[in-house]
């Protein structure tokens, strides 16, 4: 009975031990959410640690992730960051049952890693933006610390201290001083983290504040109305104009930089730069705007792929601002070939000026389908250059534009393996029939979009299993700088089928059969489907 009595509590205290890891690693986080109200939101642990973590993933695997994860992949990276700081936070208090100090130390250590991490990313303010996790982990270790004191502290049994006999430390244990402890620390923990949230927030309300504030100015140079003929009438296909809700996000940040657009500044300087130039959000209102349309995309769009959208933007021609600053373009003797785009979060883009400056409306953007940018999408300021692929050309929440060359410097994602020059290259999808589909026999329309932004859509070819390529019927073309709408009247006959496309841009250039990974300057190949004719 004696050895039954033992190890039913020896289960019990492993069990309470593992209970106090839990809360121990809860109060650390919640300690660093409220002590990063006092330096900044992207201090915490786990926004610092899961930005160090996609700073040094491979692009491969960050390319797997968006394939797989698509635009979620962000949310399964903070989820295995929480679940692995569990099972870390199990082991600790397992550990500290039988080697008090070392568990509690190795809470601390687990602090260092968080400061490091904090200090190390691109937008760190410094030594003091891992003070969050420092401190987190110091209440979490002291937290542990007691926790575990009152499951490893003798105590007499009634009845008993008569003869002197006293539980062993299998046997006694304050059940009372655990109950309270834990308790007041579930509780307050709850309270700071439920503060430090409403602290965290209300620094992003000015931002809202200031984003509801913004009435866009009228453009001095509106785009023309979109054709009728834009946008074909099947049953399928994705709008001509994608909504700002449902346009694509990719990008590396945890948290959504909220910035009040009333203390945002743009610097432009560098080499070139005759005179160093400051924008707030209200110069740039101020200046005569363009409005455009133009279709972004995404490098790491796979062949039929979804991270492409289409928007009507409002912004300033990014070139006349350069020209103000006195930069002029490689062609016409410029010192620097490249632009870097900084953003508020830390993240670098590496732009060619010539493609810049070459005509093109490439504009700093303050407006998306008539209303401010959403700030997913970059509020209050994005760059767009027409032509190129995203991570060399649009970068969001833009703080910085520094003039310099391609030998000089290289931007974030040239650093891990991709191109530094990326043109978007000519593709086309297939949006109807769906994969795997089960059309009836008998006329069936095949739809799709095509795009080579800055060339526009000349042709669009559709071949049924082996046959001869036959010509698809083109939407109206809005601007070179928007994809195109296509689709064909198959004859569907029974059995499988497999669907090919592809399109021939204004240059000529026809969209390659060659199947290539998005790594390093974007994926190429057909597009195919596979269907079943019923």
């Amino acid at each position: 009975m004696t050895t039954v009595r033992i190890t039913r509590t020896a289960l019990t205290r492993g069990t309470l031990a593992a209970l106090s890891g839990l809360l121990a690693g809860f109060a650390a986080l919640t300690v660093a959410e409220l002590v990063s109200t006092a330096v900044r939101p992207e201090a915490s642990p786990v926004t610092a640690v899961g930005g160090a973590a996609i700073d040094r993933t491979p692009a491969g695997v960050k390319d797997w992730a968006i394939r797989n994860f698509g635009e979620n992949d962000k949310f399964v990276l903070q989820l295995g960051i929480v679940v692995t700081l569990a099972l870390f936070a199990v082991a600790v208090g397992l550990l500290a049952l039988r080697h008090r100090r070392t568990g509690s130390a190795a809470v601390l250590a687990f602090g260092v890693v968080g400061a490091a991490s904090a200090v190390s990313r691109p937008d760190s303010t410094g030594v003091v933006d891992g003070l969050p996790s420092l401190a987190g982990t110091a209440a979490g270790a002291i937290l542990l610390y007691v926790l575990v004191g009152t499951l490893t502290r003798p105590r007499r049994i009634a009845g008993e201290e008569s003869a002197g006999e006293e539980q062993d430390d299998e046997g006694g244990w304050d059940r009372r001083g655990f109950l309270i402890a834990a308790t007041a620390a579930a509780a307050a923990s709850t309270a700071a983290g439920a503060v430090g949230r409403t602290l965290n927030g209300r620094s992003a309300q000015d931002a809202v504040a200031s984003r509801e504030a913004v009435t866009l100015p009228t453009p001095a140079s509106p785009a023309r109305p979109t054709p009728a003929g834009a946008q074909l009438r099947v049953p399928g296909l994705p709008p001509f104009t994608t909504p700002n809700d449902k346009f694509y996000r990719v990008d590396t940040a945890l948290v959504i930089p909220k910035v009040d657009a009333n203390s945002w500044r743009l610097r432009i300087h560098g080499e070139g730069v005759r005179q160093d130039l400051e924008f707030t959000y209200q110069d740039l209102l101020n200046r005569p705007l363009i409005e455009r349309e133009i279709t972004l995309c995404c490098v790491s769009n796979e062949v039929g792929g979804p991270y492409i959208g289409h928007a009507r933007w409002i912004g300033v021609r990014l070139a006349d601002l350069l020209k103000e600053a006195g930069v002029k373009p490689p062609s016409r003797g410029g010192k620097a070939d490249q632009i870097i785009a900084r953003s508020v979060d830390g993240m670098t883009l590496g732009t060619p000026v010539e493609d810049v400056m070459d005509g093109r409306d490439a504009m700093l953007a303050v407006g998306m389908n008539g209303e401010p940018l959403p700030f997913v999408n970059g509020f209050p300021v994005r760059m767009l250059v027409p032509g190129l692929y995203g991570y060399v050309s649009a970068c969001k929440w833009i703080e910085d534009i520094e003039l310099t060359t391609f030998d000089t410097y290289d931007a974030y994602w040239v650093k891990r393996e991709w191109a530094r020059e990326a043109p978007i290259k000519t593709q086309s999808r297939i949006d109807t029939p769906k994969p795997f589909g089960r059309p009836e026999a008998g006329t069936v329309m095949v739809a799709g979009v095509a795009w080579a932004q800055h060339r526009g859509i000349e042709k669009v070819e559709i071949r049924v299993d082996d046959g001869p390529w036959r010509p698809a019927q083109l939407a109206e073309q809005d601007t070179v700088d928007t994809w195109r709408q296509w689709s064909y009247p198959w004859k569907a006959t029974p059995g499988g089928h497999t669907l090919t496309v592809r399109a021939t841009d204004r240059t000529g250039e026809v969209q390659t059969e060659k199947r290539t990974k998005t790594v390093p300057d974007g994926a190429s190949g057909w597009h195919s489907v596979v269907v079943t004719v019923d």
